[in-house]
């Protein structure tokens, strides 16, 4: 195979994993024009359509699809003997691309990259936010972060952080205008701040557990985000009721700008984990950049 041919190829996969030829030329460095030479090019030589092209998206057609469950595992042979090379030099250097929410983001993974990157200059870090869940082997990461129990059984887990429990609360004056909600079921009659998955697009259910009895609600409200950080200030204004991670409210819980409720309800659980294929062969940089993020509490 010719050299540019290899990279034809390769500004295909682009295209079609990013779904845009602008997005896919930036991340290859190259122009968008260049790149639909390229691809053009390629299917004429190809004699068929890869790419069905419209206003909004770029797909792979049947022959585009067919021609990448050929060449995605191809190229992950080639990555990983690259990765395998990689690992006889003096330093490890390589990409780590990882998927996690904003809360872990900020409380978990940079607190311990922080620290790591300037010892490892050759290796770089992607950090994808998303609070939904992500198939990180359609999206080629190298791992994600959930919560603990939200890992499926074929993936590896490595405990990231501690304990989670997650609490309603809501504004003082929110509180001095609507009433305390006794149970889960009480929050049907207040102004509940929705969580909407940016990847999914459904509405986080919220789930309460109390004495062994599990009870999950789904709430109600005039306000839907799909950002923790626009539901915070919502909340601090006093227009709802809001779930969220009890480390993200607990600064404004001890300044008395929120107040938790239904406390007995909120149960702690196994907290932030980093997971990826139980079939991976991990480089060097990703197994670093593991064992930094590996929680070493009790």
């Amino acid at each position: 195979m010719q050299r540019e041919h290899l990279a034809d190829l390769t500004a295909f996969i682009a295209v079609a994993d990013e779904g845009s030829f602008t997005r896919a030329a930036a991340k290859l460095g190259s122009s968008q024009s260049a790149l639909s030479h390229t691809i053009r090019r390629l299917e004429s030589r190809l004699g068929v359509r890869l790419l069905s092209r419209t206003t909004r998206a770029v797909s792979p057609t049947e022959a585009g699809e067919r021609l990448l469950g050929t060449l995605r595992p191809a190229m992950d042979e080639i990555a990983m003997g690259l990765a395998t090379v990689s690992e006889l030099r003096d330093k490890p250097a390589g990409t780590v691309r990882l998927t996690a929410s904003e809360h872990a983001a900020n409380s978990v993974i940079w607190p311990a990259l922080r620290g790591f990157l300037p010892l490892y200059p050759d290796i770089n870090v992607e950090l994808n936010i998303d609070a939904g869940f992500v198939d990180i082997v359609a999206e080629r990461f190298d791992a994600g972060v959930r919560l603990g129990e939200s890992i499926a059984r074929d993936m590896i887990a490595v405990r990231i952080g501690p304990h989670a429990r997650l609490v309603p609360v809501a504004s003082p004056d929110y509180v001095a205008r609507h009433g305390i909600p006794e149970t889960p079921h009480d929050l049907a009659g207040h102004q509940c701040i929705n969580l909407r998955f940016r990847s999914r697009g459904n509405l986080y259910a919220w789930e309460f557990e109390k004495d062994g009895r599990e009870l999950t609600v789904r709430v109600d409200g005039q306000l839907t985000f799909d950002s923790m950080a626009m539901i915070l200030r919502a909340a601090l204004d006093g227009a709802g009721i809001a779930m969220m991670m009890d480390t993200y409210a607990r600064p404004h819980i001890e300044s008395g700008h929120l107040v938790p409720l239904l406390d007995e309800w909120c149960q702690p659980f196994s907290g932030y984990h980093l997971y990826y294929p139980s079939r991976r062969q991990p480089s060097a940089a990703f197994r670093l950049v593991v064992d930094a993020l590996r929680y070493r509490g009790e």
